[in-house]
Formats: structure tokens, C-alpha cells, sequence
């Protein structure tokens, strides 16, 4: 594991904001840490990067205790932070220099390793702008290279892509992907499920300061997965499909309106192509036909309650 947190607990005052918290990260993954707002994971995030003490537990990074090894720990990993975090009057080359830097590179390697940080996050041809010039896309990205230029084995991104525009965010979604295609291990939180689902491997959420749920989506979908659903619409509609349908092993609910049925069956029961044949041996026509799958956003509000966003 190239994360392992264990019991994890921290105060502020007579709050528990992380109330013990068990994660494991294996090496090679982009894992996607979500919750609401005030669930914790923002202070497990710091607590990691060693901007948040702890109360309780242990936090093991690169197999090494993260109190005695904090800050040969710090060197190899590149921190994203939710809030932009660039120098406005250092240009965006003096930028990644600045903080490739702080991470120990010098003379030549520095060089390549800015240079390398400003063409891969598409800003090397406006390196000598100044971040105030920038769209709020571009300031990620340039966040974005100032957190990789050292080659940092895990790059922690909270909220990259808040408040930018799509193209923008297509670019990070795709620069995470390459990340970890180079060997990265990546920890991502998103308040946009959509991006969670695309890019993340194995996923956790956390409530109140405590994780509900861990696994990859489709662990997760399933998690609410207890029946099928089909929704049809039909150029005509009589009682005997809806009387075939009925027959159909599995199938526990039938309901008809106007032209549409929908039939819910037991879960893995594996019906949709049987209840095309109860269509089918009608004159009735299928005009359309939808199948509700567990999305992950489903399982979000089914877990906590609330949607990502609130």
C-alpha cells in the first residue's frame, strides 16, 4: 500500500471532524475520496500532507511512519490544494521554478523538469505571463505544474476543476489519466460525481467523519442495486402485454400509463430480453426503451442522504 491510514481520529475542540478512519491506497491508483461538505475528507487530506495534526492513529506512506518520516515523506508527493495557490507577480515559468525549488531541484535538472511541467500542462508557450493574465482554467493548470515538476509519486488534487470551464476541465481529467499512466498515484476529490466516475479506480465516501462506503463503482452501484427496471414506450398498449409481462418469472411490479410500461424485476433476474418476447408476439411496436442502471450519484444520496454538491 502506498497509503495506509488506520483508526485516524482528529478534534477541533468538542468537534470529531475525522472520527477513526481506516483507508488503504495501493499503488497505481487514482482514488477518489468524496463526501459532502464538513464530512471530513478535507481534514484527512491535510492530515496527510502534514497541514493538520491528529489526535489518534497512524498514517503509513511509502510503507513509512508519516510522524518520523515527515518530511523525506513531504519530497515525493505534489499537493493540488482546492484554492490556487501560484504567486500573482512571479510569471508562471518563475512559478514552477519557485516551488520545484522548494521540492530540492537545481541547476539543468530544474530546467528540464519546468520546462517538462509547462508543456505537459499545454502553458509553456505563455510561460512569461503573469497568473493575473490567465482564464481560472489556465491558474489550475499552472497549479497543476507546480505540483508535478519534481515527479512526486503521489499527487494529492483537491478540487481541480471547481469553477473552470469544460474545456479546461477536459484538459485535467486527461492530465490526471497521464499522470498515472507515468506512474503517479493519484488521491482526487470532486464536488462533480461525473468525473469521479470517469477517472477514479477504487473510491471512498465519508459522513459525519466516518467512511460509509469503500470500493470501485461497481461494488459501490451495487450496493443499491436490489431490483431491475425497465421503462418501455409502445405504439399501443392492452392488458394482455401487460398479463404476459406479469407471467414473466422474477417479475414483481408491472405498471402501466397511457402508452408506457414499466416492469421492475428481482435483482439479476435478467429479464429485458423476456419481456421484448411478451412485446414482441403483440402488434404493439416498441418506440423506446430505458433502463435504469445504479449510478453513482444514486448511491451518494442513498448513503448520506444529500447530494455531493450540498
Amino acid at each position: 500500500m502506498i497509503v495506509e491510514i488506520k483508526n485516524l481520529v482528529k478534534r477541533y475542540n468538542e468537534f470529531l471532524a475525522v472520527d477513526n478512519v481506516n483507508i488503504s491506497i495501493k499503488e497505481g491508483e487514482i482514488f477518489g475520496l468524496l463526501g459532502p461538505n464538513g464530512a471530513g475528507k478535507s481534514t484527512t487530506i491535510n492530515t496527510i500532507t502534514g497541514l493538520t495534526g491528529m489526535d489518534g492513529g497512524e498514517i503509513r506512506i511509502f510503507g513509512k511512519n508519516f510522524k518520523d518520516h515527515e518530511q523525506e515523506i513531504k519530497k515525493d508527493i505534489g499537493v493540488v490544494p482546492q484554492d490556487i495557490a501560484v504567486f500573482e507577480d512571479l510569471t508562471a515559468y518563475e512559478n514552477v521554478t519557485f516551488f520545484g525549488k522548494l521540492y530540492g531541484l537545481k541547476d539543468r535538472l530544474l530546467k528540464v523538469r519546468v520546462e517538462e511541467a509547462l508543456n505537459f500542462t499545454g502553458l509553456w508557450d505563455r510561460r512569461k505571463e503573469y497568473p493575473k493574465k490567465y482564464s481560472g482554467g489556465m491558474k489550475r493548470r499552472l497549479n497543476i505544474a507546480c505540483a508535478i515538476a519534481h515527479h512526486p509519486k503521489l499527487i494529492i488534487m483537491d478540487e481541480p476543476t471547481v469553477g473552470i470551464d469544460p474545456q479546461s476541465r477536459n484538459h485535467i481529467l486527461q492530465s490526471v489519466r497521464e499522470l498515472n499512466k507515468m506512474g503517479s498515484t493519484i488521491i482526487y476529490t470532486s464536488h462533480y460525481m461525473e468525473e469521479v466516475e470517469e477517472i477514479c479506480t477504487n473510491i471512498t465516501i465519508m459522513d459525519h467523519g466516518r467512511v460509509i462506503a469503500q470500493g470501485n463503482k461497481e461494488e459501490l452501484k451495487a450496493l443499491i442495486a436490489f431490483e431491475e427496471k425497465v421503462h418501455i414506450e409502445l405504439s399501443a398498449l392492452n392488458f394482455t402485454i401487460v398479463d404476459s409481462i406479469k407471467k414473466i418469472p422474477d417479475v414483481k411490479e408491472c405498471v402501466i400509463h397511457e402508452n408506457k410500461v414499466s416492469v421492475i424485476s428481482k435483482k439479476n433476474s435478467k429479464n429485458l430480453g423476456k419481456i421484448i418476447d411478451a412485446i414482441t408476439g403483440t402488434d404493439a411496436e416498441i418506440l423506446s426503451l430505458n433502463v435504469d442502471k445504479p449510478t453513482l450519484e444514486g448511491v451518494f444520496l442513498t448513503l448520506t442522504g444529500r447530494t455531493l454538491r450540498d
